[in-house]
């Protein structure tokens, strides 16, 4: 196992010189020591990781791949030991994050922040992103997303409930009345969100009902500006409408008929050892959206 991890930094010490002389150099090591080592990790691999030539040195996909697991796994390797060290509750290093935009910037960037004023040895990097991606092979310590977990080689902690309400402004109900059934909401327009918008509203109770639209779009933040201009009814988690709704500028439509939640959970990669800096994260924003009050009815 030792030699394994030697071998796993030797090729990363590479990929990131570029060159296996220069990472000879930064190893203290011979290159002809780098260049048996290399080969004989890629036979035990059976597969070629880099593909060089007297010039140039590139990963091939295996290698691209392998080399991403072996940073998280070298990564993994130095916080356990620093935890080993200097305790459970020591947060250092990088924190890669992954979430969806309107949540990353209405709610979880500030949340982040707080979290790495308290842990000035921590380095944060934050992506917003709408495209769910694997974040094993992407790299990512933690990813926050929502509804419910499909993929089984990832751990999913719920952090929030979420729950998700139908809003539409003031002026538009004026104008066309505000419903006070499922049914009455046949005769309304209906806002739609989604790459395949589906026409059909779901409702906690098994209630469904086929709603009209004349706009759709898979960006949440259009279609709450749309629904702020009068333009039809919509649903939105509450997080993201609570601040229109205080301010007048949306009102809640049957709001004794609940939808389907659509809980927060944080994900991480499923391994024995959760590295510190993951585990109170998670603690810490799960603690702040709890102290939001805004996610439960």
């Amino acid at each position: 196992m030792a030699d394994n991890l030697h071998d796993m930094t030797i090729f990363v010490r590479v990929v990131e010189n570029g060159s296996l002389s220069a990472a000879a150099r930064s190893l203290n090591m011979t290159l002809p020591v780098v260049s048996r080592r290399l080969a004989r990790l890629e036979g035990r691999l059976g597969v070629r990781l880099l593909n060089r030539t007297t010039r140039t040195l590139a990963l091939t996909d295996e290698g691209e791949r392998f080399y991403r697991r072996c940073v998280q796994i070298l990564a993994d390797l130095a916080d356990a030991e620093t935890e080993a060290a200097q305790g459970s509750h020591t947060v250092r290093g990088r924190l890669r994050i992954t979430a969806t935009v309107a949540f990353g910037r209405k709610r979880l960037a500030p949340i982040l922040r707080a979290f790495q004023v308290q842990h000035p040895d921590l380095h944060v990097h934050f992506d917003a992103s709408d495209a769910v991606v694997n974040i094993v092979d992407a790299g990512y310590d933690l990813a926050i997303r929502f509804g419910a977990l499909q993929d089984s080689a990832l751990i999913a902690r719920q952090i929030a409930p979420n729950y998700r309400v139908i809003v539409g402004a003031p002026g538009y109900l004026r104008d066309r009345g505000r419903p006070k059934t499922l049914a009455d909401l046949a005769g309304h327009d209906a806002i739609l969100l989604g790459t395949a918008a589906d026409d059909h509203w779901h409702f906690a109770d098994g209630r469904v009902v086929r709603v009209a639209s004349k706009l759709s779009c898979n960006d949440g933040e259009i279609a709450h500006d749309w629904a702020v201009q009068g333009a039809g009814l919509v649903i939105k988690s509450i997080w993201d409408v609570i601040e229109d709704i205080e301010a007048g500028k949306l009102e809640i439509v049957l709001p004794d008929i609940a939808l389907p939640a659509s809980p927060i959970h944080a994900v991480f990669p499923h391994r024995r050892h959760v590295a510190a800096k993951v585990r109170l994260c998670v603690d810490f924003i799960a603690q702040r959206l709890r102290d939001q009050m805004i996610f439960t009815p």
